[in-house]
C-alpha cells in the first residue's frame, strides 16, 4: 500500500525551500525594490540587504565579504571560476593548465572539455580511486608536468553528487600550491552537512548553489580568494566588482544567507540524524537486495544523507518509474536519454561495468525523511527489483 504521503528522497537533486527563508525573501519582491546599483533611497535599501546577506555569508565561509561573488546557481560558479582562470591566461600569453576528474559534475568536466577542445586551456584527467575518492599522490604525480608556462588549476569536488564521496580537500589544496596551482571546489553538495570554513580547507574558489541547502534556486556563489584574478566571463555593468555584470536578484541572495545560516545552526543534531537515516537504507537495502552494490565511498567518507547503489540485471529508469508509483521519488546516477539509457561518466569512472551502471540509484535523505520512510523503502525497493529482473530475464528466454 503507498504511504500517506509521497516519500521524497531525492534531497541532492534540491531540497524545498524552508518557509523562514521564504518569510525572509518577501520584503524584497514587492516592498523593498529598488534596483541596488541606484543611488537614490530605494536602491541603497536594496542595496544593504544584499551587503548584509554578503556580510552573513562571509561569516560562515570564514572570508572577507569582498571575496563573495554572487552568481545564479553552482554551474554558473564552476565555469565562472574554470572559465575565468583559462581567459584570464591567455591575457597574459599563458595558458591554463586544468588538472579534474571525469567523476566531477558537468559543470565542471564539460566546461574544462570545451576549453581543451577550443584550444584554451591544456586538460589532463586524474583518475579517481574505486571509491571515487582523488589521493594526494595521484595529484602529486599529475602536477609534475606543470610547466613555467602554463596556469595551473585543479578542480575536486568537495563532496560527489552521484556517488556521496567526500574528497580530502584541504590534502589535495596543499599539494596544489606546492606546485603554484589554484584549487577550486566544487561544493554544492557539501553545503548544509560539512565545514564550508575556506581557510581551513585551504581553497581558492569554491562554489555554491542555494536550492540544495532550503534556500531558492536561481542564486549561488563563487567564493575567489583575494589575490586571484578571473577574467570576466559576463560583462556589462560593475556590479560584484566588475566579476558578474547584471542586476542582482535581491530576494534571492537574501534567502540564500538566510538559508546557510538555518543549515548550519543545528548541524550536529540534524547530521546525525542523517546519518543514523543514511545507515539504515545502506545496511538494509545491501542484506535485502541480491547482488546489491554500495557505490562510493564508505560510510565513514560519505555525505552523511547519502545512499547510492548499482543493481545488476536492471535499469535505473524502470526502477524509478517502478519507485515513482510506489510513492517513493529518488533518482539515478544515469544520465539516462529516451529509449537510449546511458551509464554515468562517474560510475565508469570508478571502474563499474556498463550494464552494472545503468542500474544505479541514488537515495538522498532529508529534514522531513522519517523511521517510517526509510522502512517503507526497504521494504518495497527489494520487491521491484526483484520483478523488474523477472521481467528482464522473461525477455531474454
Amino acid at each position: 500500500m503507498k504511504p500517506a504521503r509521497p516519500i521524497y528522497l531525492d534531497h541532492a537533486a534540491t531540497t524545498p525551500t524552508d518557509p523562514r527563508v521564504v518569510e525572509a525573501m518577501l520584503p524584497y519582491f514587492a516592498e523593498i525594490y529598488g534596483n541596488p546599483s541606484s543611488a537614490h533611497s530605494f536602491g541603497r535599501k536594496a542595496e544593504g540587504a544584499i551587503e548584509t546577506a554578503r556580510e552573513r555569508l562571509a561569516q560562515l565561509l570564514n572570508c572577507s565579504r569582498t571575496e563573495i561573488v554572487f552568481t545564479s546557481c553552482g554551474t554558473e560558479s564552476d565555469n565562472m571560476a574554470l572559465r575565468g582562470v583559462a581567459m584570464q591566461a591567455l591575457s597574459m600569453g599563458k595558458r591554463a593548465h586544468i588538472f579534474t576528474t571525469q567523476a566531477e559534475h558537468h559543470a565542471v568536466s564539460h566546461t574544462a572539455e570545451q576549453l581543451a577542445r577550443l584550444n584554451l586551456a591544456r586538460l589532463t584527467w586524474l583518475t579517481p580511486e574505486a571509491d571515487g575518492s582523488l589521493t594526494p599522490q595521484t595529484l602529486e604525480t599529475a602536477l609534475s608536468g606543470l610547466t613555467p608556462e602554463e596556469v595551473g588549476l585543479v578542480s575536486v569536488m568537495y563532496a560527489n553528487n552521484e556517488i556521496g564521496t567526500i574528497q580530502p580537500i584541504a590534502a589535495l589544496a596543499e599539494v596544489a600550491h606546492a606546485h603554484g596551482a589554484l584549487f577550486h571546489t566544487d561544493s554544492v553538495q557539501a553545503a548544509g552537512q560539512l565545514s564550508l570554513d575556506v581557510q581551513a580547507l585551504g581553497v581558492d574558489m569554491l562554489a555554491l548553489s542555494a536550492h540544495k541547502f532550503y534556500g531558492p534556486k536561481g542564486v549561488g556563489l563563487l567564493y575567489m580568494r583575494r589575490g586571484v584574478s578571473l577574467f570576466s566571463a559576463q560583462t556589462g555593468g560593475s556590479q560584484e566588482n566588475s566579476h558578474r555584470a547584471g542586476t542582482h536578484n535581491v530576494p534571492l541572495i537574501v534567502g540564500m544567507a538566510r538559508a546557510l545560516e538555518l543549515a548550519y545552526e543545528d548541524l550536529p543534531v540534524r547530521v546525525a540524524n542523517y546519518t543514523r537515516l543514511r545507515d539504515r537504507l545502506i545496511d538494509g537495502v545491501l542484506d535485502s537486495v541480491e547482488g546489491a552494490q554500495l557505490t562510493g565511498a564508505e560510510k565513514g567518507r560519505r555525505l552523511p544523507n547519502h545512499a547510492s547503489f548499482a543493481f545488476k540485471g536492471i535499469e535505473a529508469n524502470a526502477l524509478l518509474m517502478h519507485l515513482d508509483l510506489s510513492g517513493i521519488a529518488a533518482s539515478s546516477g544515469s544520465a539516462c536519454n529516451t529509449g537510449n539509457p546511458k551509464p554515468s561518466d562517474v560510475l565508469l569512472s570508478v571502474g563499474l561495468a556498463p550494464d552494472l551502471a545503468l542500474g544505479s540509484l541514488r537515495l538522498t535523505v532529508g529534514r522531513q525523511t522519517t523511521d517510517d520512510d526509510i522502512s517503507y523503502v526497504l521494504t518495497t525497493l527489494p520487491t521491484a527489483v526483484e520483478r523488474l529482473r523477472a521481467v528482464r530475464l522473461a525477455h531474454h528466454l
